[in-house]
């Protein structure tokens, strides 16, 4: 296959962004349709890539014969209504997170690619792709600093919109955590805490916002996640690494720093478009170069499942002040084999 041929399922502002990636940095691959109910939207975002179509169903889309695979970027409530029909196609589908919004969709997803007898889906947690995250896990794995006891993370949003809810402050935001704490410790999230802290009076009426989320894995260490999504300098993720032997930090702002009249400072990133720009790219371009070999190359369904389970944990600690243990279902013998990503500094 000398070029993938990618339908992307959602026009909005990841939508968008991956057809616009897709067009001027992917190699291997072009956008050939753009689903989107919204026409006008459909249509600017069909319009980034040349030669693309727009249209408003799936279905539709399905239903021609220049689509090799399927990238969805729908709002995490419509995943699985996308999911199953391009499972039932034979569709290789990189799904941005979450795989879908609860553990039960997830496992419904989960049964539908067994079905096919091939893994077909990756998710799209894209910190796992990010440098910074990938030499802090090297870190870990080399025991240079002994054992990694505890994680301090900070994930702040300038400002959050009309649809932000509550329960996505987890399922929305804290979801990163969830997967990345996992994929440094390589050991399961088995309790989540969440603690309210004096609320942020700029953030909508409708919101409590912030909270302090602590991630317990089975390997005994702790994560402690300051989620803040109306902060308004800026947007910032950062992680703080304590060992036995040291502690390491990612997630400084990288660029330009100006010291003038008195003062110093610097630009800090306002989206997670910028501060994950290189992640986004090596994730699209690795989905791609794995998907004409016939794999994924990261998070697969079984991951967005996990992350699944301890999202509706969270939700439910939010919700009662309590620690709640997660709970899930064994893992089943088709996800035992799945690659793992290479750890790549």
């Amino acid at each position: 296959m000398s070029e993938l041929r990618i339908a992307v399922v959602g026009a909005g502002q990841m939508g968008a962004d991956h057809i616009n990636r897709i067009t001027e940095r992917i190699v291997g691959a072009r956008v050939s349709v753009v689903v989107e109910p919204d026409v006008a939207r459909g249509a600017a975002a069909a319009a980034l890539a040349p030669g693309a179509v727009a249209l408003t169903s799936f279905t539709e889309a399905l239903q021609r014969d220049d689509i090799d695979a399927v990238l969805v970027a729908t709002p995490g409530q419509f995943h699985e209504t996308v999911l199953l029909p391009a499972l039932a196609a034979g569709l290789p589908i990189l799904c941005e997170k979450p795989l879908t919004q609860d553990p039960v969709s997830s496992l419904r997803v989960l049964a539908a690619e067994e079905a096919t007898g091939k893994q077909l889906i990756q998710v799209g947690f894209m910190r796992r792709f990010d440098r910074e995250y990938a030499q802090l896990r090297a870190l870990i794995e080399s025991d240079r600093t002994g054992a990694l006891l505890a994680l301090h993370c900070a994930h702040r949003n300038p400002t959050t919109g009309e649809g932000y809810t509550d329960s996505m402050l987890i399922t929305d935001s804290v979801v990163h955590e969830i997967d990345v704490v996992r994929f440094l410790t390589d050991s399961p999230i088995v309790a989540v805490e969440v603690k309210r802290p004096k609320r942020n009076s700029l953030a909508p009426s409708w919101l409590n916002d912030p909270i302090l989320v602590l991630l317990e894995t089975e390997s005994g260490i702790l994560a402690d996640v300051e989620m803040n999504v109306n902060i308004q300098f800026g947007y910032q993720v950062r992680t703080e690494a304590v060992f036995e032997k040291g502690v390491a930090e990612i997630g400084r702002t990288a660029g330009l720093t100006l010291w003038q009249d008195g003062q110093y400072g610097g630009a800090e990133h306002t989206t997670f478009k910028t501060r994950f720009a290189d992640a986004y790219d090596a994730q699209i371009q690795r989905w791609v170069t794995a998907t004409k070999k016939g794999e994924i190359d990261g998070p697969s369904a079984w991951d967005g499942y996990l992350v699944a389970a301890a999202c509706e944990a969270g939700v439910r600690a939010q919700e009662t002040g309590e620690r709640v243990e997660v709970q899930y279902v064994p893992r089943p013998a088709f996800y035992s084999s799945g690659r793992a990503i290479p750890v790549t500094v």
